[in-house]
């Protein structure tokens, strides 16, 4: 990475420690990625004591330490990730988080997974602005603000913006397929379900006068894996929108998630992190024409017609999720957990390289796994690809994953010298 920016990773005592696996945070150009917290404490390395509710607690407040730490506040945080191992806990967990946003609300995405590390019911992840953001010894548009947006068009939440704007990113609430007219889900099976949700997200683009190619990255989860062919039946309906983007066959980056369970019982939920060519204020809207967005894929990683291997704007590249496959052979990789994520972060380091870029440059990795007891073997394979333990990381159990894979995982990459038009 250049000395124009700079991965800058922090942590403090006043929140859980990644024990030399990963940071805190790890904050790059306009944004601090977080990793996701459980209900650890601090002090004593263990579970909090109690139920659902005061775990919850102790992931936010464990948030707020390192938000802190990092001289912001609450009210910085631009998205909120809660995953929950039984969907009928969210309601105590919205208690809770009520009480930490109680005027300004984030974009947000909940979901139930199988398993979460340690036994925990209760697992939650923050995005946060980064106004200076991190030039060396050089901070710079302090004064960049953020922009929240909802339309009737689209299901609205008390809880939850639909869409909240920082600097180049629009981060989109995970959409449901709720039908806005009726506030309930839409008749039919995963395939209508899958075309509300992809509707909904177009509808707040719309509202805030965004095409729908400017999706840069996808995650869809889903609660039955088996539905995915029909997904990406309707998911292919929609992605490429435009003439300009059906040309050079652009797809976002994409990662597929099976999910215990979804909010109001529905198969499938989209979230979209979308491009924000203006940037906000006090960025000029013109600035827009400066920035564009780069889709790359390489052969030494595995292709997907559904999914672009990374794609870069501004400062950021976002990477599709890699499973276990080797791409010579288009075949699993032969071996345990451990070989398997060895494969995995292999493909990531392909892609990485690929754009001239190196994976001390990664700023957050996301862990799906099968089975949660088999981190150890992780741990062992990922030590090697980052000694430094500088990516903030998230790590969620899952029942199952594509092609059977044991592990599954995705990566976000800093950019650091963005996306200027190409000459």
């Amino acid at each position: 990475m250049s000395n124009y920016n700079a991965v800058s990773a922090s942590n403090t005592e006043n929140a859980p420690s990644g024990n030399g696996l990963y940071s805190q945070s790890a904050a790059f150009s306009h944004y601090n990625n977080l990793s996701a917290q459980l209900p650890i404490n601090p002090k004593t390395g263990e579970l909090v004591s109690g139920g659902v509710r005061e775990q919850a607690v102790q992931c936010f407040e464990n948030i707020k330490a390192i938000v802190e730490n990092l001289d912001h506040v609450m009210s910085d945080i631009v998205r909120i990730t809660v995953f929950v191992t039984d969907i009928q806990d969210v309601d105590t967990v919205d208690e809770v988080y009520k009480t930490y946003f109680p005027m300004y609300v984030p974009s947000r995405t909940i979901v139930a997974v199988s398993a979460l590390p340690k036994d925990a019911s209760v697992q939650i992840e923050a995005l946060v602005s980064h106004g200076e953001g991190t030039i060396p010894n050089a901070p710079q548009a302090g004064d960049l603000i953020k922009l929240v947006n909802n339309t009737s068009n689209a299901p609205v939440s008390p809880l939850s913006a639909q869409t909240v704007s920082f600097s180049h990113y629009n981060n989109l609430s995970a959409q449901l397929p709720i039908d806005p007219k009726t506030g309930r889900l839409v008749v039919g099976g995963v395939q209508e379900q899958t075309a509300q949700c992809l509707k909904n997200v177009k509808a707040i683009l719309e509202s805030i006068d965004v095409p729908f190619d400017d999706i840069v990255r996808m995650t869809v989860f889903l609660t039955d894996l088996s539905d995915l062919e029909a997904v990406n039946e309707v998911y292919s309906r929609f992605f490429p929108d435009s003439a300009i983007a059906r040309a050079v066959a652009y797809v976002p980056a994409r990662t597929t998630v099976e999910a215990a369970e979804l909010p109001m019982g529905a198969r499938v939920q989209v979230e979209a992190v979308v491009s924000h060519g203006d940037g906000t204020p006090p960025q000029e809207i013109e600035d827009r024409h400066g920035i564009v967005i780069w889709a790359n894929n390489t052969d030494k990683a595995p292709k997907d017609s559904l999914s672009t291997q990374t794609v870069a704007f501004s400062h950021y590249n976002h990477l599709s999720a890699q499973l276990p496959i080797d791409p010579k052979t288009g075949k699993m990789a032969a071996g345990g957990v451990k070989e398997q994520t060895e494969q995995c972060l292999n493909n990531i380091k392909a892609i990485v390289e690929s754009i001239d870029h190196v994976l001390e440059d990664v700023v957050k990795v996301n862990i799906f796994v099968k089975d949660l007891s088999e981190m150890d073997a992780v741990d062992e394979a990922y030590k090697a690809f980052f000694p430094n333990g500088t990516p903030a990381r998230r790590t969620v159990g899952v029942s199952a994953l594509p092609n059977n894979a044991l592990i599954q995982i995705d990566a976000v990459v800093g950019n650091a010298e963005g996306t200027p038009p190409k000459a």
